[in-house]
């Protein structure tokens, strides 16, 4: 079948070159003509998965009506800050009663929406099926084996793409709980910045460990509220992607907050940056959204405060620690 990848970053360069090594006929779109023609040129997207060779089989495009002309599937794959205005370039370009896929984690911080339900509302269409887990694209693009978890609120939506994209080295689960893996996608990267502040300042494992599990505390609480199910936090989309983008040397997030750490400003970090840190974004939305629903979220505050440059991350730490004693809630 053909399926088109819209967003051309490192995770939906991985997916395309999953999809590609199936036997698939994928279309790889990028928003800018003269990267693209670079691409078709060296075969590789070294702006954001270097070092990894494109399949020759992979079309790449920058046309948007060729890039879904016939398309199976199509697959939304831009940074959250950008999803809802690349979807909309999309808009009837493609048949309503196609599937759809969103590889973006995140809240939208103006209405407070889902990736999915962006996509749904802007395209018309229904039943978007969210792909999410401990996915980092430099393994995935390289067939390291990964596992990952499909969610639809269709569950036979959610079971065909599972069957699409599952492989040898790509594992894939369902779940019907899209706002729940979603939602908690958005808050794992503001946590992550947490555990690269600590890492920066020179912490160890056991602050490490505590930022992870209070930092879960903390999504399950907000999933909740949200509307998801709190033991959607408890697979492969909620604990498995936390621990992930909290320890991994691929994590951009964590990149952010090591820097953040050393004692360096967030706008140097994110200029010296070519690829997006959803988490920086994410820490206003998510805060902003706690304090509409009544959700104690003191990690992902602090957070944000750093990111905003209102606190530094050594007085952070400090706050943290000087909290008012409580029984623990998991």
């Amino acid at each position: 079948m053909k399926i088109a990848i819209i967003g051309d970053g490192g995770w939906g360069t991985a997916n395309a070159i999953l999809l590609s090594g199936y036997g698939h006929e994928t279309v790889l779109w990028g928003a800018f003509p003269d990267y693209i023609e670079e691409m078709r040129s060296t075969r590789r997207n070294d702006r954001y998965l270097k070092g990894v060779a494109l399949p020759d089989t992979l079309k790449l495009e920058s046309d948007r009506a060729k890039a879904v002309e016939g398309a199976d599937i199509v697959v939304l794959a831009p940074p959250s800050a950008y999803f809802a205005a690349v979807a909309a370039g999309f808009k009837g370009l493609f048949p309503h009663e196609t599937p759809v896929v969103s590889l973006t984690k995140g809240i939208c911080e103006n209405t407070r929406k889902t990736m999915s339900a962006l996509a749904e509302e802007i395209l018309g269409v229904e039943n978007v099926t969210v792909l999410a887990g401990p996915t980092h694209a430099e393994e995935v693009s390289r067939g390291i084996p990964t596992a990952i978890v499909a969610a639809c609120a269709d569950p036979k939506r959610a079971k065909y793409i599972q069957k699409i994209w599952s492989g040898p080295r790509f594992r894939v689960y369902t779940s019907t709980d899209v706002t729940g893996i979603q939602v908690g996608g958005a808050v794992k990267n503001v946590i992550a910045i947490a555990v690269g502040a600590s890492d920066g300042l020179g912490f160890g494992d056991n602050t490490r460990a505590a930022l992870i599990t209070r930092g879960l505390a903390e999504m399950k609480r907000f999933v909740t509220a949200f509307g998801g199910r709190p033991e959607t936090l408890s697979g492969l989309a909620g604990v498995g992607d936390l621990i992930v983008t909290c320890t991994s040397r691929h994590s951009r997030n964590h990149y952010v907050g090591e820097e953040l750490g050393k004692g360096r400003d967030i706008g140097e970090i994110l200029a010296s940056m070519k690829m997006v840190a959803e988490g920086v974004g994410n820490s206003k939305a998510v805060c902003a959204i706690a304090r509409e629903l009544g959700v104690e979220m003191p990690i992902c505050e602090t957070v944000r405060a750093l990111c905003a440059g209102e606190i530094s991350a050594k007085d952070a730490a400090a706050a943290m620690m000087g909290r008012t004693p409580k029984p623990e809630e998991c």
